[in-house]
């Protein structure tokens, strides 16, 4: 059988952990295992931030000083980012296409880092956990603000940053201490979250997205960035922090100059969907990862079995806007150590893959830490189980989905399969306690049909007359079985993903 194409359930790779080696290499892996990650299934992959961080080639990316350094310029100690160079990255952009895969590149527009001097400016200090209660009146600091890009001397662009072009800053150097400023004739953005009375700022220096020269600036930027790069899409950073109007208007016009859908995913950092829902508005220019769905994942994994798994979906964004989720286990920021630590706990991570990558709704996103482990700091173990999963959302998760979600500890759910995709069809149980049996529907025209486990060390059954399968799964446990036809279609790529060096 042919590989699936790649209309055929798409599935998103993070292509990136937090502590890849800082050795300017990823771009080059990237190109050498194209063709590797395209036959494990990915259909798109989304890359970490490509422009010139302030840690220079130690930065992952979000502590953005250039976004027009690529890797091109000796700026903060280095010419190469943390993942290579300009050309590497544009090489590995190409391998990805050639493959057969899409590419998203990550979009980091909420502020700036690692300023080339300081700036005397006015400004008004603020609660931190409350930044609608000012602490002082107006009062001289002296901020990290001015951005000149020496290293870069005027290419691409001869735009520079002042002061003028943010809202506030977290540090003042007259009095050598922290807090977070709000400058002299700015307001913190209404329109984003409400967390600490106004999270409009978050880190460093807070790009002012209600400038028109800002604007002007950063519409300029992502043309060229497109044009430039070549990627299909973007993932947006830090939108709970960013004005709502902002991608509202930046996203139609970057689809517009470049005529091409260009698909975009966001990063909403909450777990109350209808936060999420409001930010997608009437009319969504862009898809959410689903946190809820990730905040659920991580509490059935670390409740002793307290959590409900029959309403595991209730009040996720896949439940409740399919079409615009993109959901997943974990990710960057999740993993230990990291702000947003949360991870989902390993005896728990084949099941929670297997209900974002086997069922019909939402659009799943595999974790690089989940796909390959993170042997530079050893705290996630590859997940054994993931690529046998991944193979079987491609070629066998299709047609009629029937959920069994009746009992809080143990729920099933299968898909039929269909006449495109032969030998399809996948049921699914999971258990968070007791081993058990649950019955699943898997349709009629698989009755008297051998069905055989590939996940889960049980054995072979036969689908009754009425369409139904008695599944078994072992103690907080996870059960895949699959047409028996099947079987060696998902055996036979599993070898591919044993590494990526």
């Amino acid at each position: 059988m042919p590989p699936p194409s790649a209309a055929d359930n798409p599935i998103l790779l993070q292509g990136f952990a937090w502590d890849l080696p800082a050795d300017s290499s990823h771009w080059r892996l990237l190109t050498d295992n194209a063709d590797l990650l395209a036959s494990a299934g990915v259909s798109a992959i989304w890359l970490p931030p490509a422009y010139k961080g302030q840690a220079g080639a130690a930065d992952v990316g979000y502590g953005v000083y250039d976004l027009y350094d690529l890797g091109e310029f000796d700026q903060k100690g280095t010419i190469a980012t943390k993942y290579g160079t300009r050309d590497e990255y544009l090489a590995a952009v190409r391998a990805l296409h050639e493959a057969g895969m899409t590419v998203l590149a990550d979009i980091v527009l909420n502020h700036r880092m690692g300023a080339d001097a300081l700036e005397e400016v006015m400004a008004v200090e603020v609660d931190p956990a409350d930044r609608t209660r000012r602490l002082s009146g107006p009062t001289t600091v002296k901020a990290w603000t001015r951005f000149i890009f020496p290293g870069r001397g005027g290419a691409y662009s001869e735009a520079t940053w002042d002061w003028r072009c943010f809202t506030g800053a977290d540090w003042d150097d007259i009095e050598g201490r922290a807090g977070v400023w709000l400058f002299e004739g700015k307001e913190w953005d209404d329109q984003v979250t409400a967390e600490h009375g106004n999270f409009d700022y978050l880190m460093g220096v807070d790009v002012d997205l209600a400038d028109p020269r800002v604007i002007a600036e950063l519409t300029r930027w992502g043309r060229w960035f497109l044009e430039t790069t070549g990627v299909d899409g973007v993932r947006l950073d830090a939108l709970k922090h960013m004005s709502w109007d902002f991608y509202r208007s930046w996203l139609p016009e970057m689809r517009r100059s470049t005529g091409t859908a260009l698909p975009a995913v966001g990063e909403y950092w909450s777990g109350d969907v209808a936060e999420l829902r409001a930010y997608l508005g009437p009319d969504p220019v862009m898809s959410l990862f689903d946190t809820p769905l990730h905040f659920q994942l991580h509490r059935a994994s670390c409740s002793g079995g307290e959590v409900d798994l029959s309403r595991l979906f209730e009040g996720t964004l896949v439940e409740q806007d399919p079409a615009h989720a993109v959901t997943f286990v974990d990710n960057h920021d999740t993993q230990p150590g990291q702000s947003l630590q949360s991870a989902v706990a390993p005896w728990f991570k084949p099941a929670a893959y297997a209900l974002i990558l086997l069922r019909a709704q939402g659009t799943p996103c595999v974790f690089w830490g989940d796909l390959f482990g993170t042997p530079e700091t050893g705290d996630i173990p590859a997940v054994t189980d993931l690529p046998m999963l991944m193979q079987a959302r491609r070629r066998l998760a299709h047609g009629p989905q029937h959920d069994a979600f009746a009992a809080p500890d143990l729920i099933a759910f299968a898909r039929e399969g269909d006449q495109d995709h032969p030998a399809s069809g996948v049921a699914v149980v999971v258990s968070d306690r007791r081993a058990a049996t649950c019955r699943v529907e898997v349709g009629v025209r698989h009755a008297g049909g051998t069905w055989v486990s590939v996940i889960g060390g049980h054995g072979a059954v036969v689908v009754e007359e009425d369409g139904t399968l008695e599944l078994p799964v072992s103690d907080g446990g996870l059960s895949v079985y699959v047409p028996q036809a099947a079987e060696p279609l998902l055996a036979r790529d599993l070898h591919l993903l044993t590494t990526v060096r």
